[in-house]
């Protein structure tokens, strides 16, 4: 695989505890890379690390053949921003509209002018079925919309990588297949490439190219989705059935995690 994004040794330790203690991972363009792992095993950390967010201790990361600080373009050009993160929970802001809350990053990030953003938060709104919900604030819209808006907001800047944390908290289940059928159709449209931290076993790798799994700062196992078959009797193995047993006992008392 020819890697678009590469990270190499990277390390982020908390005072004595070590998060990340060497995490090595190929990223293809326009791929979707799912994480996986347990609660607190450090996969947002990776994802605020690859996102500039965090700063790693060591290692280094780099974007299509380049360190990520020279591989960063300027904010208004055509190519835009890098990377693009979608909050765990939208992250919306309750006194924006939708048009706003889409158009913040392109006012504060840019240098485009107000019909240019106009016109890119219209056409935006538009591919994404928003354009009657552009008026309305985040209170006044379903769950699904406002996963939308998050999205619409995270792609605006045309990032060549988006970074997804959680992107399905909360909902239900028939929702959280509607968000990975929105990734997965938004991924083709746009072309950007996709790295996703999700607990939703085995229903993200629906949409998966590969699953990687952090375990233990480093990542233990990283493949495409019908290779984890072949991890029987392994810690990976045990994982897995764990994750499965609990997405089982939700759905039959009617949790939603």
């Amino acid at each position: 695989m020819d890697a678009f994004l590469k990270i190499r040794g990277l390390k982020k330790h908390f005072g004595d505890k070590r998060v990340l203690d060497g995490v090595d991972l190929d990223v293809a363009a326009a791929s979707v890379t799912t994480i996986i792992g347990k609660s607190g095993i450090g996969k947002s950390v990776l994802l605020k690390c690859i996102a500039n967010l965090l700063q790693p201790d060591a290692g280094t990361i780099q974007l299509d053949g380049q360190a990520i600080s020279q591989s960063r373009r300027r904010a208004n050009s055509d190519a835009g921003v890098s990377f693009s993160y979608m909050f765990q929970n939208n992250a919306l802001f309750d006194s924006l509209s939708t048009f706003d809350n889409v158009a913040l990053p392109l006012r504060e990030a840019t240098k485009l002018g107000r019909v240019d953003i106009q016109q890119r938060v219209s056409a935006m709104l538009q591919q994404l079925e928003l354009s009657d919900a552009a008026d309305r604030f985040p209170g006044e819209l379903s769950g699904g919309m406002k996963k939308r808006v998050a999205l619409g907001r995270a792609l605006i800047t045309k990032p060549q990588v988006v970074l997804f944390d959680e992107p399905t908290t909360g909902l239900d289940p028939e929702r959280k297949y509607s968000v990975f059928e929105m990734i997965a159709d938004y991924r083709e449209r746009f072309g950007f490439t996709a790295l996703l931290v999700s607990h939703d076993i085995p229903e993200v790798f629906e949409i998966s190219d590969q699953v990687a799994w952090l375990d233990g700062g480093r990542i233990q196992f990283c493949g495409p989705p019908e290779a984890l078959n072949s991890e029987a009797q392994t810690a990976l193995s045990g994982f897995l059935s764990k994750a499965n047993y609990g997405r089982k006992a939700s759905a039959q008392f009617g949790g939603t995690q």
